[in-house]
């Protein structure tokens, strides 16, 4: 490496250019043997470090997702489950929803994906630079009063429920709430209202809401009304793909069946 080189690179450091740092020698050689202009070159070394940042950007947004795992949209069977609507679910990934500050509801018995759908538009929202956050309603309910009973609420609110573009809250109904766990959702669903888009899932039907809610009618009633006046609610029916092939050969407890 030459004097000049060596001071190309410090000074892409000083500047935080690392990709303009690693890749003009190359990109200068590509300019050289296609003839491109100065105007090309200088183009296609800010293009390579503003891909860079945005990808460095998506790093950082992944990682606090939180996400479970890494599913698509594509990945989704459709084939196997034949209740979910296609056309529906297809028109959410162009993630206009968020832009409109409007929600988005699945609903469906255990196994159909609701998990697989709300992450894999999670992760296209990441894509686009949106902020978003993942989490269990199990999770959420667990970390709520443990930032109150700290006196850190407002603080988690603002970070975690306020700050994303997106906020993905997982699996409503599976355990029931307590009365201050109820409140402190509530909270939550009435902070980002009109605020900001939720995407949440649950295997129970509107009515039984209030089962996961201490059983507070007028309660459930105030956040439903909330939740879903901007919204978009997906009924997924079908069979749990997590237990496909099990039912042909008499495995699965009757239990499950129903």
């Amino acid at each position: 490496m030459n004097l000049q080189m060596s001071r190309i690179e410090a000074a892409c450091a000083v500047l935080k250019l690392q990709a303009v740092g690693q890749e003009w020698p190359r990109l200068a050689e590509v300019a050289l043997n296609q003839e491109l202009s100065l105007a090309d070159y200088l183009e296609s070394l800010l293009n390579v470090e503003l891909e860079a940042r945005a990808e460095r950007t998506r790093a950082t947004l992944t990682k606090f997702a939180g996400f479970p795992m890494d599913k698509t949209f594509e990945e989704y069977d459709f084939k196997f489950v034949r209740g979910a609507p296609r056309k529906q679910l297809k028109e959410l990934t162009g993630l206009v929803f968020i832009e409109r500050k409007e929600n988005v509801v699945l609903l469906g018995p255990s196994g159909v994906g609701k998990s697989h759908l709300a992450v894999s538009l999670g992760q296209l929202a990441v894509q686009k630079g949106l902020k978003t956050r993942f989490i269990t309603a199990a999770d959420l309910m667990l970390q709520l009063p443990l930032a109150k009973k700290q006196d850190r609420l407002e603080s988690y609110l603002k970070r975690s429920v306020l700050g994303p573009k997106l906020l993905i809250i997982d699996e409503i109904g599976y355990l029931p709430f307590g009365r201050e766990e109820a409140n402190l959702f509530f909270n939550v669903i009435a902070k980002r209202y009109e605020r900001g888009s939720v995407i949440v899932t649950s295997n129970l039907p509107f009515s039984q809401w209030s089962t996961a809610f201490a059983d507070d009618t007028t309660l459930t009633a105030a956040l439903l009304d909330r939740l879903l006046h901007h919204s978009h609610i997906v009924q997924i029916s079908g069979e749990s793909y997590r237990l496909r092939g099990k039912n042909a050969i008499g495995t699965v407890p009757t239990v499950l069946q129903n």
